[in-house]
């Protein structure tokens, strides 16, 4: 098992390795980690090694590779395809890269139960990603915790009256209006998983 720490870093290395071709420095990650230590830095990234995470495929920080499941996560991104009117199917080069769109510092996925959401897309059985927060925008959809017991997955909206509605995206559900005493954000939805198999 690996800390919040060990595995905010493997992220870091895994987006880092994507973007660039190689590994980032220990300087690097220690700015993306917001740690300053190069000794702590060190550390989070020897127990990586130790746990098997990671592995040097050459000498020096440049060469720290994911291992397993970690070492690929990306998928080949083919070209366009529509959901109206066809269009021409024209073969892409390049890739999408999961790891940007998924992970990073503060993320973690919910799976949705119910059918509240299903306005927005969000369909009973579906997963979002979220990325921790403890405020958000008017319009965002947002984990709330209501008199720190229950959790819901809602669109929210400040009212002038200091009151936060949350917004269900399902004509059948009425809003739910609270003070704002009452709620705390626990993150913002910023994707989405659906398996068909």
């Amino acid at each position: 098992m690996l800390t919040p720490q060990q595995r905010n870093t493997l992220d870091v290395i895994r987006r880092h390795l994507h973007r660039h071709g190689h590994a980032p420095t220990l300087t690097e990650i220690g700015e993306a980690l917001g740690v300053r230590s190069k000794g702590a830095v060190h550390r989070l990234v020897q127990a990586l090694v130790d746990k098997g995470f990671l592995t040097r495929e050459s000498p020096g920080w440049r060469g720290l590779r994911p291992t397993g499941s970690d070492a690929a996560f990306s998928l080949p991104l083919v070209g366009r395809i529509a959901a109206g009117r066809p269009i021409e199917a024209i073969p892409g080069e390049d890739t999408l890269d999961l790891a940007d769109f998924l992970l990073g510092p503060g993320r973690y996925a919910l799976r949705v139960v119910g059918e509240s959401m299903v306005g927005a897309g969000i369909l009973d059985g579906d997963t979002v990603v979220v990325q921790q927060a403890d405020s958000a925008r008017d319009g965002d959809i947002v984990v709330a915790l209501i008199d720190d017991e229950e959790a819901t997955l809602k669109r929210i909206r400040h009212r002038p009256d200091g009151q936060v509605e949350l917004r269900a995206e399902n004509p059948a559900m009425a809003p739910l209006v609270y003070d704002a005493a009452r709620v705390r954000i626990q993150g913002v939805v910023v994707g989405q998983l659906r398996g068909y198999r």
